[in-house]
């Protein structure tokens, strides 16, 4: 059974005792005659409810209120007033009070009130639990402790709380895009709702636009004689998750853009405006700015898509995760194909660090997949995994005893190639360690930062 602590704020020692005499064999009680002390044992022991006196002697019960709230909006509040004043009141659920009791406090009716309150903080930590596992389960795009990965777990977090504002997903091919859509619906406030996905360079542009917004019966020839709903609306009170934005018609951009503007559209073929609330969530891994300069999509629909954007970063800039990741996978593959592989080899774990990832998490997942599938472990070797083909990767390798260079044969080198690999080592490793900042890898480096900018250019280093 979940234990509650609750906290009694009161100056009058008569109401303070007997709460707790009503109170204390259900929930742990502190009790608190002024509000400063009240406070600090809100912030040195945050309880889950909070009995709060509006008069108090030493400051307003409301800036207590708003103290509470500042410190941890989480808390439950429930007002005490002497007097039905409904100013105050307003005031104080403004303020995020939960509700308010009036003396002489009838204690049947608070105890109904304090359990309504808790049940549902109860039911928000039951909801926060199972988006949490959902996440840790079904998104391996999350797992990795690099600082580029945190920052965009943390930002996640925080635009999903809205129900409806436009979202826009940047990044490479196989960083998860649709991974981190699908944590933005089960993080934000429509995830009971539907997730529709849509793939629109899947769709044939002739056809997009009745996909999204449906059709009437006969609204063109081939049409069902029933009409059709159409993904907006199938995603209502949900997430619709526009994957390849960039490839819609210009048709679609413009309906798309009024749905976004006003929340309403129309069936092809209909007359009648129907309203859907969805929240629009889109990818690309195209530079829509660079279209927009084409004419190729339209410049509102960007901005009003992209209210918030999210980039997603490469693997290659996350090198500290893919290790984690590439565990996750090699158990989860060993689990399903019943294999006993415990681990990886330090040499392929070298190997898959220095490997250039152009498609990012899905390459690194196939490879260990096809890996755990092919091979019999118990650890995981270094060709087992297929990567000899780097070339570049090939001529020089990192390990953890520094850089090994092949040796001069009778055949001889290739030194120009050598020469390369090696500066393009170095030149992504500062920008590894600087976090991409090009003055600071420039500088670790000893270069000028032109010639630095100049030679990342010329080796196509992202």
């Amino acid at each position: 059974m979940i234990s509650y602590a609750l906290y009694v704020i009161d100056d009058e020692e008569t109401i303070r005792e007997s709460l707790s005499m009503a109170l204390e064999e259900e929930y742990t009680i502190k009790t608190f005659a002024e509000g400063k002390g009240a406070v600090k044992g809100v912030q040195d022991d945050p309880p889950d409810l909070v009995l709060l006196d509006i008069g108090l002697p030493d400051m307003n019960g409301i800036e207590v209120l708003k103290k509470i709230k500042n410190f941890d909006p989480h808390i439950v509040v429930i007002m005490i007033t002497a007097y039905e004043d409904t100013e105050t009141v307003i005031s104080a659920m403004k303020c995020g009070a939960y509700d308010y009791v009036v003396k002489p406090i009838d204690m049947d009716s608070l105890k109904i009130t304090i359990q309504n309150a808790l049940e549902t903080i109860r039911l928000k930590k039951e909801v926060q639990g199972l988006q949490e596992r959902y996440l840790e389960e079904h998104l391996p795009c999350f797992i990795g402790e690099s600082n580029v990965i945190q920052d965009v777990v943390q930002f996640i977090g925080m635009v999903a709380k809205s129900p409806d504002t436009p979202i826009l997903i940047l990044g490479e091919t196989g960083t998860g895009k649709e991974l981190i859509a699908s944590a933005i619906h089960y993080r934000s406030p429509n995830f009971k709702g539907p997730l529709i996905a849509v793939n629109c360079a899947a769709i044939p542009k002739d056809l997009i636009e009745s996909e999204l917004f449906g059709y009437e019966k006969g609204a063109f020839s081939g049409a069902s004689e029933s009409g059709k709903k159409g993904l907006v609306e199938e995603a209502a009170q949900g997430t619709l998750f526009l994957d390849e934005v960039g490839d819609l018609s210009t048709a679609a951009q413009a309906k798309l853009l009024r749905f976004l503007e006003e929340g309403t559209f129309y069936r092809i073929g209909g007359t009648k405006k129907i309203h859907a609330q969805t929240r629009v969530v889109s990818a690309t891994n195209r530079n829509l700015e660079a279209m927009i300069e084409e004419e190729l999509f339209r410049k509102d629909l960007y901005f009003r898509l992209g209210v918030i954007k999210v980039t997603i970063p490469s693997l290659n800039e996350r090198v500290e995760d893919i290790i984690p990741l590439a565990k996750h996978f090699l158990y989860a593959f060993s689990t399903k194909f019943s294999k006993s592989f415990t681990g990886i080899s330090p040499d392929a774990e070298s190997a898959l660090k220095v490997h250039k990832w152009v498609g990012n998490i899905r390459e690194l997942k196939n490879i260990i997949e096809r890996a755990v599938l092919t091979n019999t472990g118990p650890l995981l070797e270094v060709q087992d995994l297929g990567l000899e083909g780097d070339g570049e990767n090939k001529l020089l390798q990192h390990s953890g005893r520094g850089l090994n260079f092949p040796p001069v044969t009778g055949d001889g080198v290739d030194f120009l190639s050598i020469q390369k690999s090696l500066e393009k080592y170095y030149i992504e490793e500062a920008l590894r360690i600087t976090g991409g900042n090009e003055s600071k890898a420039a500088e670790l480096l000893n270069m000028n930062r032109h010639t630095f900018r100049y030679r990342r250019k010329e080796l196509h280093i992202t």
